[in-house]
């Protein structure tokens, strides 16, 4: 679309990654995420040090700028013109911002019709690189909204509703490799007390805490920790036999009899309470050892949700603060009252 303003050789849009971005701006790194001209295939999604090039100069200045004979120019950077055997005479380049942070950069190269990008030029695609910026935030604005309808508002996990879909792609995923599923159910034993003795305030500031410690002790980028509900969470983990989720299941179990909830003032309960002692019980369910499978995706998906469960209410049964293994025969048919084992 620039290039219908300001007719050009070629083109290009810088962005800097917001995940891997740092304070000092010119230790990040530039994108190529979108180009167009005779060498654009070759430049989408490679990577330029910030501290370089016309482009790095407008990126760290927040600028922009033109130059007529980059061969001489001071800011300018041939490694790009060498991987792609280009050779770049002119270019313009205009910052791209996200409010008033400098998130990327404009590039036209070699003006058509001209020896030279003008000021006009120029201000031009000053005016173009602010719709630009509207069309991205506009993108960032909706893949927060549809990130925010997955989180529980509490603890910022995953939450329920988004759960069930996730483990029932995950399923899907894993059933035709022929790879295995595990799903750990939670539940705090004697939650209530808390509750009831400090105040609602401090029940909600432990559970966004238990998420915190569950998303850092789990220490695997394929699981998904997720709130099921109250004092609930779910995990599940792709890719892992029982063994592997017992250990994982008991590794969270000590995590949490060992932590201190409340130990500073908190974003819910603003006094801090060095509540210790709390402890869990855990249900481990897995889709190669509890599910057949002639099993429907859908039926798979609430008969480890349901084996899982039933196995944390056994734990619970059997004294709390421990983590047991899923009963087919004896979790599928379980009596066990909830209100009971609670």
């Amino acid at each position: 679309k620039a290039n219908e303003f300001v007719p050009s050789d070629a083109g290009s849009i810088l962005l800097d990654n917001p995940r891997e971005k740092v304070p000092e701006r010119n230790l990040n790194f530039l994108t190529f995420i979108a180009a167009f001209g005779e060498k654009a295939d070759l430049l989408v999604g490679q990577r330029i040090p910030a501290a370089k090039g016309v482009a790095g100069h407008v990126y760290l200045s927040g600028k922009p700028y033109h130059t007529s004979d980059l061969g001489r120019d001071a800011f300018f950077y041939g490694a790009v013109d060498k991987a792609t055997e280009y050779r770049s005479q002119s270019l313009v380049a205009i910052p791209i911002r996200i409010g008033n942070d400098v998130c990327g950069v404009l590039e036209l190269v070699n003006r058509r019709g001209s020896d030279g990008f003008s000021e006009q030029d120029r201000n031009l695609l000053d005016i173009f690189a602010g719709y630009i910026s509207i069309a991205i935030q506009n993108v960032l604005d909706g893949r927060l909204a549809q990130e925010a309808a997955k989180r529980d508002n509490l603890t910022g996990l995953y939450n329920d509703r988004y759960l069930h879909s996730a483990l029932e792609q995950t399923l899907a995923r894993c059933r035709p490799e022929e790879s295995d599923v595990s799903l750990l159910f939670l539940d705090l034993d004697y939650f209530k007390l808390v509750n009831d003795k400090h105040g609602h305030l401090a029940g909600s500031q432990v559970l966004r805490e238990t998420g915190q410690l569950l998303r850092r002790a789990v220490g695997l980028a394929r699981a998904l920790v997720a709130r099921y509900g109250g004092d609930e969470f779910v995990i599940v983990i792709p890719e892992a036999g029982a063994p592997e989720a017992m250990a994982i299941a008991e590794r969270l179990r000590a995590e949490i009899e060992r932590a201190v909830f409340c130990d500073a003032p908190g974003e819910i309960q603003p006094d801090p309470l060095f509540l210790s002692g709390l402890s869990c019980s855990i249900g481990v369910a897995t889709l190669s050892r509890h599910v057949a499978h002639e099993q429907s995706l859908a039926v798979a998906k609430s008969q480890l949700l349901r084996l899982a469960d039933s196995a944390m209410y056994r734990a619970k049964e059997a004294g709390r603060n421990r983590v047991m293994l899923a009963d087919t025969g004896a979790d599928l048919n379980s009596g066990l009252s909830r209100t009971a084992a609670r």
